[in-house]
């Protein structure tokens, strides 16, 4: 029996009283630096000194969502701290725990690379940080962090696994929240310049690759600001959620809709035939865009109507990077707007070929 708590737990002593913050952050080192943490990892041992010590020491692992766990590799003997428990989905005590409960609660798809890291932990002694989902009972999807290391006897032999478990899911959500917010429109949800110029550069290795064509379309809507300025900014809104929605319904679920911002929209198509005519393939898009935004939006019992003007380049045809590709489809559409409503002008000639598609 421990009389006395020993360096490493007077410094988590100290730490349970500054909060739950540095606890979080003297828990991971000390599981990162290994045999340190081994009393750590056996709180209810180490903290018989004091059973006030030992509460605030639960609290503290329950609030900053960390537990710790022991295996014993001969016995699949596994210990869970009291936080663990409801990190997977149960009530302290409501199972017993075991490597293959464990194992089945972890997501089917992280499953076999979590195994192989703590394989590779047992065999060379490197530490173990594996990020991973797991499934509670009702069938809910949660990520935990595992960092651990490996105990040996004093003959070398791997006898225990010993480590941390920290829940991230929130932190995972902010993350793809973030994300999110990086790469889409916020009012549209389509993908954002960022996310189309990634696109459309992984897209033209790609056609490279398999030699085929791919047509960049530039939007831009007329009539927009006209119905913004006399109806409002919330009629606005409705006008380019319905014209995204009609982009996305008239394109493959395999191209790509964005929006640039304001009035304008990007059409990306892939995989297009290099045998068909330049002109014949541009028509073609155009028309198919053309008709999907003619006809009148019915919002709030009112119709609105919008035109719009396009332009399109197409790689290899007329330009053969992103960035030029982007300019000649952006200058291809400013000239068709310039010559009128519901047209369009190809990039490869942007001063004879002007096409009027009738609403």
């Amino acid at each position: 029996m421990l009389t006395a708590l020993p360096p490493p737990m007077q410094r988590v002593e100290t730490l349970l009283d500054n909060g739950q913050q540095k606890l979080q952050q003297e828990l991971t080192r000390l599981a990162d630096i290994g045999n340190q943490h081994v009393l750590l990892l056996h709180p209810e041992q180490a903290m018989q000194a004091s059973g006030e010590s030992m509460e605030r020491f639960k609290r503290s692992q329950y609030f900053a969502r960390i537990g710790t766990w022991d295996w014993d590799i001969d016995t699949d003997r596994l210990y869970w701290s009291e936080a663990i428990y409801g990190m997977f989905g149960y009530q302290p005590g409501e199972v017993t725990p075991s490597y293959s409960l464990f194992c089945n609660s972890v997501h089917p798809d992280d499953r076999e690379r979590v195994r192989a890291g703590e394989l590779n932990c047992i065999e060379t002694g490197e530490n173990h940080d594996e990020e991973y989902r797991v499934i509670w009972p009702d069938g809910s999807v949660h990520w935990v962090r595992e960092t651990g290391n490996v105990v040996k006897n004093e003959q070398g032999q791997p006898v225990k696994m010993m480590g941390v478990v920290r829940d991230i899911t929130e932190e995972k959500h902010s993350t793809r929240e973030l994300e999110q917010r990086a790469h889409q429109d916020p009012l549209t949800g389509l993908p954002n310049r960022l996310m189309l110029e990634q696109r459309l550069e992984a897209s033209l290795g790609l056609a490279r690759t398999q030699q085929t064509r791919l047509a960049l379309v530039f939007i831009d809507l007329n009539n927009f600001k006209a119905i913004n300025d006399q109806h409002g900014h919330a009629t606005g809104d409705e006008v380019l959620l319905e014209v995204a929605k009609r982009l996305r319904s008239a394109v493959r679920s395999s191209d790509m809709v964005a929006r640039l911002g304001g009035d304008e929209f990007v059409v990306l198509l892939e995989g297009l035939s290099r045998h068909t005519k330049v002109s014949d393939e541009a028509h073609q898009i155009c028309e198919k865009l053309f008709a999907s935004l003619t006809p009148a939006m019915t919002l709030q019992g009112r119709d609105y109507r919008v035109g719009s003007s396009l332009g399109i380049a197409m790689f290899p045809d007329h330009a053969a990077t992103m960035d030029k590709l982007i300019h000649a489809a952006d200058l291809a559409m400013y000239a068709a707007k310039r010559s009128g409503n519901n047209q369009y002008r190809l990039g490869e000639d942007l001063t004879t070929h002007a096409h009027l598609l009738q609403s």
